[in-house]
């Protein structure tokens, strides 16, 4: 790889999971506005449109996915829908960098979850950050402490959700369209939210609110095909580290628009977190253990 397709590997993972971040932000907007189902049921339709339009030029629709990937592919869907339920409900009622420091777990959660179900190989270096970012987590979190919310729970079990769907992916076999998973997903969170938005009272949403649920739209798109374009450039041990971009964005995204910053010991935490998560990178890029980084990116969508 040359030093330039390091560099564009490294600003399309960066803008990948800044896309995603922006998207957050623009339904944070907007929580307590709308019900909160009806918001991502709208955000949904226009995403899997989008999806669509793409799956469909790139010729992916007619593809054969043999019946072991429909399984996990499957799979991979019912733990989307738990990561998406659990993360919004958090991201809608938590500080925006408090939810998206901790989803910077997932990673640790998903090397140490691969050893114990895939028997893939876990020395004691990277066992020590694993369990150093887990810490680092309940320095965010901080069970039992004033200001303690129920969310940071449906935070972290959004990441457990994220866990399981990272495992379904790493299996799934090299010629199944990243699009098309992309597609299948997106379509059954917009039936899934769109079943439990008959629950609530709908709103009919504002020329404001509309333009905010199409700009989330927009950049999730954004965030879909700059994942599937860093597969493509770029050493995987250069390009991974710059997903940890989202949680700077995060945090000036909370500060500039929502007014949050948060407190030393979350700041703490983070920064073990994504330490912990960096030093993980760089012994599984020593052992040659780095895998193209999967598409979505770790984060619910």
């Amino acid at each position: 790889m040359t030093r330039s397709e390091n560099l564009t590997g490294a600003l399309l993972m960066a803008g990948s999971v800044m896309a995603f971040a922006t998207s957050d932000t623009f339904l944070k907007l907007i929580a307590g506005e709308l019900p909160i189902y009806e918001i991502l049921f709208l955000r949904g339709v226009l995403t899997s449109i989008a999806l669509l339009v793409i799956a469909q030029r790139a010729g992916v629709l007619r593809r054969a996915v043999p019946r072991a990937d429909k399984w996990r592919i499957a799979l991979r869907c019912l733990a989307e829908i738990g990561a998406s339920y659990f993360f919004f409900n958090a991201l809608f009622r938590m500080p925006l960098a408090n939810v998206i420091a901790i989803l910077q777990v997932a990673p640790l959660s998903i090397t140490l979850a691969a050893a114990l179900v895939y028997r893939e190989p876990l020395g004691w270096r990277r066992l020590t950050a694993i369990m150093a970012g887990f810490a680092g987590v309940m320095l965010i979190v901080r069970p039992g402490a004033e200001g303690f919310t129920v969310y940071s729970l449906y935070a972290l079990a959004s990441v457990g959700c994220v866990t399981v769907r990272d495992l379904c992916t790493r299996r799934l076999g090299r010629d199944v369209p990243s699009v098309l998973v992309s597609l299948v997903t997106s379509v059954v969170i917009m039936t899934f939210f769109g079943l439990a938005s008959l629950g609530e009272e709908w709103v009919t949403p504002t020329a404001r609110q509309t333009g905010l649920i199409a700009a989330a739209a927009l950049f999730v798109v954004g965030g879909y095909l700059s994942a599937i374009m860093v597969m493509r450039v770029g050493e995987i041990a250069f390009v991974s580290p710059f997903r940890y971009a989202s949680l700077i964005w995060a945090l000036l995204l909370g500060w500039a628009v929502f007014g949050d910053w948060p407190l030393p010991l979350t700041l703490l935490g983070a920064g073990i977190v994504v330490g912990s998560g960096v030093f993980t990178l760089y012994r599984e890029a020593r052992l040659g253990l780095v895998k193209k980084p999967g598409v979505p990116p770790l984060h619910p969508r």
